[in-house]
């Protein structure tokens, strides 16, 4: 440890204390958005949990909402800015929720432990995007197991290093995953297929498609203004009465690709690849910057699928409500029946999506960049970081 670290490390609470008069300061920093609402909801079973794991520790944890780091990043990077928050803190451990996918020779890395360091980095997209809550306890629990191997026996400091990390290491362990070992600390590897579907779920989940609706509202306002102006049109009535199932597939396959490029490509969604110098530095940036894009564009495709669902909904129940019958029968020289209602409605649900593209031309480019992945709002980037302090 540099001079600079000791200095800082001598000033953390309460480090001569033994077993039951120990006081142990956890440091949770989560990263703005989901990590952060995730951790807040979880401190008080957290508290409990290690309370009754290592009972002959008081605990004392603070959480802090910070991303510390700026993707695209490997593990490395991420243990290292969450260490100089420690050592600033004052705390005892660190364990930093992220939202970023963090990999090692392509094979997410679900959590990394450095005991040496006192800090731990949990990325939860590769906890899946079901019960992540309580994965995620869990996680962080053993995860603060296998950094108390440093104190040995939550206090004492007579424990060998090969012992130490052999007990961290069996912690980890029982998560039921692959456990590595580097010259920095352990990592916790899911398998490379699997491993890495989960990981895409869960970063699909984390960028919550299902809103991508509501951050689109010219969008939305758009198509309905055409999907009303489209069914009281004759015209649009003889289209679809002549357009047969495999026509109006098609437009519905077009309008929703017209308005998902026009999105991606207006919007400028997707993140660039480092350059060759920045790439070398950060082996991994240009499949992390991939993933990145993936993710973006397919919450962009659910998110004009729904939409576009919407407004068949709505058309479909607007024209049986509305629609004169009589009147359509007069325009099409034949009876009007079910049929000829759904048919008009598909048809101008495929025209309302494709005038949504027209109001995505309206909407605020940072409006739509809500939409990609790694995307924060100024303000979340500004403004000073969040530290709503725990103490148990």
């Amino acid at each position: 440890m540099s001079s600079a670290d000791q200095s800082r490390a001598d000033r953390r609470p309460d480090d001569g204390a033994e077993d039951e008069n120990r006081e142990l300061v956890l440091g949770v920093i989560a990263a703005p958005g989901p990590a952060t609402e995730l951790a807040s909801s979880l401190l008080p079973e957290l508290r409990k949990q290690l309370a009754t794991r290592v009972p002959n520790v008081r605990w004392d944890v603070r959480f802090v909402s910070d991303r510390l780091v700026q993707p695209p990043v490997d593990p490395d990077s991420v243990i290292q800015a969450a260490r100089e928050r420690l050592l600033n803190e004052g705390w005892h451990l660190a364990v930093y929720l992220t939202d970023l996918p963090l990999e090692k020779d392509r094979r997410p890395v679900v959590a990394y432990s450095s005991q040496a360091h006192g800090v731990a980095a949990l990325s939860l997209p590769a906890l899946g995007p079901v019960d992540v809550r309580r994965r995620a306890l869990r996680t962080i629990v053993q995860l603060v197991s296998a950094l108390l191997s440093q104190y040995g026996d939550a206090g004492r400091d007579t424990v060998p290093a090969p012992v130490q990390r052999r007990a961290a290491a069996q912690e980890l362990a029982r998560l039921g995953r692959y456990v590595e070992e580097d010259q920095h600390g352990l990592r916790l590897v899911a398998s490379v297929i699997t491993g890495n579907f989960r990981l895409f779920l869960g970063m699909l989940r984390a960028n919550r498609p299902w809103r991508a609706v509501i951050r689109l509202s010219s969008v939305a306002v758009a198509a309905l203004g055409i999907a009303v102006l489209s069914l009281v049109n004759g015209f649009i009535w003889m289209i679809a009465d002549s357009g047969g199932l495999l026509r109006l597939s098609a437009l519905t396959i077009a309008s929703v690709l017209a308005l998902v490029l026009t999105l991606v490509i207006g919007g400028r969604l997707p993140e660039e690849v480092p350059r060759s110098a920045e790439r070398d530095q950060l082996p991994g940036a240009k499949e992390q910057v991939i993933l990145f894009n993936t993710v973006t564009v397919v919450t962009v495709v659910i998110g004009v699928v729904a939409l576009y669902v919407i407004l068949l909904v709505l058309t479909v129940i607007v024209s049986f409500l509305l629609l004169p019958t009589d009147q359509i029968a007069r325009q099409l020289n034949h009876p009007a029946h079910a049929a000829t209602l759904l048919a008009i409605s598909w048809l101008v649900a495929s025209i309302a999506t494709v005038g949504g593209a027209l109001g995505a031309g309206l909407e605020k480019s940072s409006r739509i960049r809500e939409v990609a992945y790694t995307y924060r709002p100024d303000d979340e980037l500004t403004r000073p970081e969040t530290d709503l302090s725990q103490h148990g």
